[in-house]
């Protein structure tokens, strides 16, 4: 996986976290969120880019990447949140810089509206954050979990590859979309992914969309032109419910920005974190 290797582990109330900081020890704390199906390996050339000048931590959150999956695992958007709060607690960190895409970016909202984390400045990349969300894929799959987690292991995979690759709008190189989809092609690993599916719904979207509003640090909103999966619509109106928070469309992107454009987006988050609150 291209030498993407999370080489800490975190026990966490819903299972190990595998975890990994890079940078100088000291620098400035950013903080990546990966969304789903995916893992920190989509923030892997940001997070190499960002390490130049800060401490930046990547994770896999449970029952995702190279983190526990179990039966009866509660990976909701609500336990991540609560777990997201656990680590950061154990990495010591009281305001760092947050970067979230996708549903990370309803884990990172959650966490700091419910649950009290504090930021020095959040970046959203294609956020789930603002009703309705889910395609009609997702929503097929999470409504149909105990039959699509008995495929055999070779449609399993067609299927994770073909929605998984729907994600980016130019499309995935073979070995990139090959590693985002292999934690999910185990025993454990397709069980997980549509136990993750089932578990979440708009709910816990609807329980903080309200409260945008509260928000009172530095906001950017990136978002791929071409997202397939949230309309950047979304994007506008999420920025317009939150005070001063500056939108930043990325031509010729689908919903992975991070794969896409990360030329762009690494550039994106680092105007903004050198931008002085």
């Amino acid at each position: 996986m291209d030498g993407w290797t999370l080489d800490r582990t975190f026990n966490s109330s819903s299972g190990e976290v595998r975890w990994a900081a890079l940078g100088p020890v000291g620098g400035p704390p950013v903080v990546l969120l990966h969304g789903t199906p995916f893992s920190s390996y989509v923030w892997r050339g940001v997070a190499r880019a960002l390490a130049v000048r800060h401490r930046v931590y990547v994770w896999d959150m449970p029952g995702f990447g190279a983190s526990e999956m179990r039966q009866g695992q509660d990976v909701s958007l609500g336990a991540q949140a609560r777990v997201f709060g656990e680590v950061l607690a154990h990495w010591g960190l009281e305001r760092p810089t947050v970067v979230a895409h996708d549903f990370g970016g309803c884990v990172a909202l959650r966490a700091t509206l419910l649950h009290g984390a504090a930021y020095e400045r959040l970046a959203l990349v294609d956020p789930v954050a603002l009703a309705p969300w889910g395609s009609p894929t997702y929503r097929l799959l999470g409504e149909h979990g105990d039959v699509f987690s008995r495929l055999p292991t070779g449609l399993h995979r067609a299927l994770l590859r073909e929605y998984v690759g729907s994600a980016s709008h130019p499309g995935l190189r073979a070995d990139i979309l090959d590693a985002l989809v292999e934690p999910w092609c185990t025993e454990a690993g397709q069980a997980a992914f549509y136990r993750q599916i089932a578990q979440n719904d708009q709910r816990f979207t609807d329980e903080i969309e309200g409260r945008y509003g509260e928000l009172e640090l530095p906001v950017l909103i990136c978002w791929g032109e071409e997202d397939t999966w949230i309309p950047p619509a979304k994007g506008r109106q999420l920025a317009g419910l939150i005070p001063g928070a500056e939108l930043r469309p990325v031509a010729g992107a689908g919903h992975l920005v991070q794969e896409d454009a990360p030329a762009e987006l690494t550039l994106a988050l680092g105007d903004f974190l050198r931008t002085a609150r």
